[in-house]
């Protein structure tokens, strides 16, 4: 008689959100007024205020102002969503410190000029990757291949974390990171001031990797697992190039296909150079 495996009920992962705030806890400070603090003195050292819903009063929205006059991610969650440790003297605000101090996007372009000293700068552009882990993963080999400025999407983008930070083995300390509301506009004031924009996409009707000449101003736009590149992104690239792969397996890990595709580019414009 064949032997019937007990059923074990799947476990249930809790939303993405909440697992990322459990995890870097320590990330956070909280209170109205360390909050408010945080903001008047450097709200650059933030990444995200979240704000629980049905808080009201002159102290939050003053919080709330100076949030967006620093162009800081502002959320407004359930308080069960904030993130901090339970019984948290909390007060309904939350502030999550940022392990990068993020720079603004036209100051991230200042730094990528286009010099006879270097004639072909690079930027990378990360549209939408919520996985921590992955992020850090992409800016180590970021630095690694000389993409030293980087585009993260404010909205959609997992905040820059201690795990990213770990998971960049100290990579993001020594990168130039800013956030953008909208990266297709941003990717079309980059054009504008002489960058070539190429996405990267896992479909065999798109151009070669190995078949593009890369001897030009760039940024590289990657996108998350499962999503990619979201579509009004795509639609602003000038080219979208693939890594051909050998048989029917058409799939990498996300941060391991910018690494492959970033050293590319790294060699690519070293033979011109």
């Amino acid at each position: 008689m064949r032997m019937k495996r007990p059923f074990k009920k799947p476990a249930v992962p809790p939303p993405d959100d909440i697992d990322r705030t459990r995890q870097d806890s320590e990330d956070f400070l909280w209170g109205i007024n360390a909050v408010t603090e945080a903001l008047l003195g450097n709200p650059r050292s933030l990444s995200e205020v979240l704000i629980q819903r049905g808080k009201a009063g002159p102290k939050f929205q003053e919080i709330i102002d100076r949030a967006r006059a620093g162009n800081v991610r502002l959320r407004f969650v359930e308080g069960d969503r904030l993130g901090v440790p339970p019984h948290t003297k909390h007060q309904g605000v939350v502030a999550r410190q940022s392990e990068a101090q993020l720079l603004q996007f036209d100051e991230l372009l200042e730094g990528v000029a286009i010099t006879a000293e270097n004639p072909y700068p690079r930027i990378l552009a990360v549209d939408s990757v919520q996985d921590p882990r992955n992020l850090g993963a992409i800016l180590r080999s970021a630095l690694a291949a000389g993409f030293t400025s980087v585009i993260l999407t404010r909205e959609r983008s997992v905040p820059l974390t201690g795990t990213v930070a770990r998971t960049s083995a100290g990579a993001i300390s020594h990168l130039r990171i800013c956030q953008v509301v909208n990266l297709a506009a941003s990717l079309k004031i980059l054009q504008q001031n002489r960058f070539w924009v190429f996405g990267t996409v896992a479909d065999p009707s798109a151009m070669s990797l190995y078949s593009v000449d890369f001897s030009l101003p760039l940024c590289l736009v990657v996108g998350s697992e499962g999503k990619g590149i979201r579509p009004l992104v795509q639609k602003q690239c000038d080219q979208l190039v693939t890594i051909p792969m050998q048989g029917s397996f058409n799939s990498l890990n996300a941060s391991v296909a910018a690494a492959v595709t970033m050293f590319e580019i790294n060699r690519r414009q070293a033979e011109k150079v």
